[in-house]
């Protein structure tokens, strides 16, 4: 028998038709997607403000990357992961409800920022909100699928981060653009803002309304696939990856090897406007339209090529698509910071952007496919952990700090681009490849399990 949705226990020996109508379904995915639309608004507009706010600031390369990373990601681990056990144990969508409440009023307190100091803070909260996001979205999603069908529905919640990515860009670029031709607002107390004040202001506050519509949301039965997992919190995740570290091993160190390398897009307004003289308000407006275009196509093209698998009897389909589409995007990568045109550089990213929608909502849903529903929250909290802290807290410091410390001029940032990219992404591809058989063998344990007990 199957409690409520919204016990605070997991369900048990709910069976497969009794997962929630298709309608029902991909309307969860769509509130969530949009949740994550606003997640990564918050998160990344920054970094088409960041040349702004360090000339208002008067901030070295690596101050300014202690904003684009360790102020928002480190309080991931103080937040975040404590906080693991409430998803797969609370009513996760008034988790999320108070997640985005948080960030997006943080999000806004950071255009009211007066100092270093004070946008510091602001950043940090944002991230406190913020890591609830990921582990609790793809918590509900999990319960809304059966396993086949996880990767078509994680590139649906997908569409949710490619939307505000874009969004960052564009809206910023445009918002940018704007201001300069109106000016300004005063307000009250605060007096004139800061353009890159005003446009922190305006992306945040709507995230408010959001909240409103995940306290609608009906929230899915939960689902437990096995019983042979510790109840202890944190621990009893990191307990069960490491007996299985054969799946899990190769797929948390290949996701932080390539999380090393992703200061480079932290620093893309950056690089476009030191190398190619570029405004943040050009950067946006094309950078936004291309990352939009491109990571959609990749959405589709991954689903169908993995549905296309599948069809196939290939049970390892996403992890196939995972190792084919990162050889890919290496060669393009390296190339773009050498780009004599800022067209061609862009060119070469928009390879990325379609590579990366392919390929990163895979990466969560392997790690859905073969994680238990009783630790779901708690595995999904680690491994964004990694994606987050190294991801988007250290690998902005790397970036920042390479173009400091050795090469020592801030117009050869496209350098140190370049030379992360060499280092970091064919080993996370080789670690990465290394977990294909692994994880082959486990679906194929865990759909045979399926089998025999139903």
């Amino acid at each position: 028998m199957a409690s409520a949705p919204g016990s605070e226990t997991p369900m048990q020996g709910v069976a497969l038709e009794e997962y929630p109508q298709p309608r029902q379904a991909w309307l969860t995915v769509g509130v969530l997607a949009l949740c994550t639309t606003f997640a990564m608004l918050d998160q990344g507009i920054l970094s088409l403000l960041i040349q702004d706010i360090i000339r208002d600031f008067e901030l070295t390369d690596t101050q300014a990357s202690l904003l684009l990373g360790p102020a928002f990601a480190f309080v991931y681990v103080v937040v975040g992961i404590p906080l693991s056990p409430v998803v797969d144990r609370w009513v996760r969508t008034r988790i999320l409800a108070i997640g985005i409440t948080v960030w997006s009023l943080a999000t806004a307190a950071c255009g009211l920022a007066g100092n270093f100091s004070q946008l510091f803070l602001a950043r940090m909260v944002v991230g406190a909100g913020e890591s609830v996001n990921g582990p609790t979205a793809y918590s509900i999603v999990s319960d809304c699928f059966p396993r086949d069908r996880l990767p078509k529905a994680v590139y649906g919640l997908q569409i949710g981060s490619v939307a505000g990515n874009g969004l960052a860009l564009l809206l910023g670029g445009v918002m940018i653009y704007i201001i300069a031709k109106i000016g300004t607002p005063i307000l009250p107390l605060v007096g004139e803002l800061r353009p890159w004040q005003a446009v922190m202001i305006g992306v945040g506050l709507p995230g408010l309304l959001v909240a409103l519509v995940l306290l609608w949301l009906k929230e899915p039965a939960r689902r437990s696939f096995r019983a042979d997992v510790s109840k202890v919190p944190v621990l009893g995740a990191v307990k069960y990856m490491w007996l299985h570290f054969a799946v899990f091993g190769p797929l948390l160190i290949g996701l932080t090897l390539g999380a090393l390398d992703g200061g480079g897009r932290a620093w893309g307004a950056a690089f476009f406007e030191r190398t190619h003289g570029w405004s943040p308000a050009t950067y946006g407006v094309a950078a936004g339209i291309v990352s939009i275009a491109a990571m959609l196509a990749g959405l589709w093209l991954g689903s169908q090529w993995v549905e296309r698998m599948q069809k196939r009897g290939l049970v390892d389909a996403p992890f196939r698509v995972i190792l084919y589409t990162r050889g890919f995007n290496i060669p393009f990568a390296i190339a773009m910071p050498l780009m004599p045109t800022p067209e061609l550089a862009l060119a070469c990213y928009s390879v990325t952007f379609l590579t990366l929608g392919m390929s990163g909502p895979l990466l969560n849903a392997v790690m859905l496919i073969v994680t238990p529903n009783q630790i779901r929250g708690q595995v999904m909290a680690l491994y964004l952990f990694i994606f987050t802290v190294i991801g988007q807290g250290i690998s902005p410091v790397i970036t920042g700090a390479t173009t400091d410390f050795i090469f020592t001029s801030p117009d050869d940032l496209r350098w140190s681009i370049m030379l992360l990219h060499i280092v970091f992404l064919p080993p996370a591809l080789f670690v990465t490849w290394l977990g294909w058989k692994p994880y082959r063998r486990e679906v194929e344990r865990l759909n045979a399990e399926d089998a025999a007990s139903g």
